[in-house]
């Protein structure tokens, strides 16, 4: 007997009874199995859901009698949260459930989505909201997680006609992938490698990566703008690549200095926790890109490069140079594996070369110099005279790999 597929629907019964019910009716219909988990903090009726409001509470290290009395929004929604994470991630780990959906508003998004993000890439995750195109809030909801958003563009208040059309898509595009796509993505057998990637050393990336794939590796490339970079790391340290060639670090300095393409406080430091293997390179390392707001008088006498009319990248001074070469040596020492620091001597990408206004190879000397004082002996620093959208260049990257991976 063939088994039937369960989807854990999150909600709040207490704002979204109707609503969810209809789900529940819709799933069985279409012969996939729901899990209903109530995350309602202020319900007075019972939930009837299988995973309750006090299921959810006590997983968070609480009570729901507690959450009832609790004046302290933000900490008993923390709470829920805590206990909604563990709980659906103990059910994804046990192999009871095959994918994620949930539905709200505003506040019913945002601790659906944060349940999700803290799954693995891979399982199916749904999100009917009516506030996905409130400016800001898609990107709170996605963050570094493959949730598909739907918006409902009505809001979820009674199963009208045009919501009851909503939620059947949903139901239907949530069956869809539960049914015909592997999603046990981590089990795989291939040799995988994490590349980050950026338009400046695009021409390298993608020369690496063919001459990769003809090898027999299978490369997956991340935006090494913020949130992809973000998301490398926490695939990495969930067990899906076997090396890494990063190649656009500067998230590493962007989150010390808190600017733009903040790559997170994990930033390059996943790998070498999981002990595998990782070619590092210099893509954009020496520049930053702060926000107009945190502009100080002083950036605007600073060598900068304009990449389009809204990206400005800004050439790091000296000082700045080398207290970020101290924290790739805080984040580096220490790993079992190898790693490999690429050097390129004639720029660090096709912004960093002769003729544009922010390069500058004698100051670039400062963060290597200071990598070579502060690095374990084990990490190797490999200069390679050329400019890292040189040929020559990525010849050299491609030659590193396939001698550690």
């Amino acid at each position: 007997m063939t088994k039937s597929n369960t989807v854990l629907i999150i909600s709040t019964l207490d704002t979204k009874r109707e609503e969810t019910r209809y789900l529940k009716y819709k799933f069985k219909e279409i012969d996939v199995l729901p899990l209903l988990m109530d995350l309602s903090m202020r319900g007075k009726e019972v939930s009837h859901a299988e995973l309750t409001p006090s299921h959810v509470a006590s997983a968070g290290g609480s009570t729901i009698e507690e959450i009832n009395k609790s004046k302290e929004r933000s900490t008993i929604t923390n709470i829920i949260i805590e206990g909604a994470t563990k709980i659906a991630k103990d059910l994804y780990a046990a192999g009871k459930i095959d994918g994620v959906m949930a539905l709200g508003g505003s506040t019913g998004s945002l601790m659906a989505t944060d349940v999700m993000r803290a799954l693995p890439f891979g399982i199916p995750k749904l999100m009917i909201s009516s506030t996905a195109a409130l400016p800001g809030l898609s990107t709170k909801y996605i963050g570094t997680g493959d949730i598909l958003l739907f918006h409902s563009v009505i809001e979820i208040s009674g199963v009208t006609d045009m919501l009851a059309n909503v939620m059947d898509r949903a139901c239907y595009a949530m069956k869809g992938m539960i049914k015909y796509v592997n999603n046990t993505l981590a089990a795989t057998n291939k040799k995988t490698i994490a590349m980050t990637m950026l338009g400046p050393c695009e021409q390298c990336a993608s020369f690496v990566r063919a001459a990769l794939e003809e090898k027999g590796f299978q490369v997956t490339g991340f935006s090494a703008a913020g949130v992809g970079d973000q998301a490398m790391e926490k695939m990495i340290a969930q067990g899906f690549f076997q090396g890494v060639i990063d190649l656009a670090p500067g998230g590493v300095g962007e989150h010390y200095f808190g600017y733009m393409r903040d790559g997170g406080p994990n930033r390059l430091e996943s790998a070498g926790k999981k002990g595998i293997p990782q070619i590092i390179s210099t893509c954009s390392v020496n520049h930053m890109t702060p926000s107009r707001s945190k502009y100080k008088k002083e950036f605007h006498e600073r060598p900068r490069y304009d990449l389009d009319k809204f990206r400005t990248w800004l050439r790091l001074s000296p000082l700045e140079l080398k207290e970020v070469a101290n924290e790739f040596a805080r984040k580096l020492n220490g790993t079992k594996a190898p790693v490999k620091l690429m050097i390129p001597l004639q720029g660090w990408s096709s912004v960093d070369c002769k003729g544009n206004p922010t390069f500058n190879p004698e100051e670039d000397r400062v963060f290597v110099e200071t990598l070579r004082d502060k690095l374990d002996s084990n990490i190797e620093i490999i200069e390679v005279d050329a400019n890292m959208e040189d040929p020559v260049f990525s010849q050299r990257v491609i030659q590193t790999a396939l001698e550690i991976f």
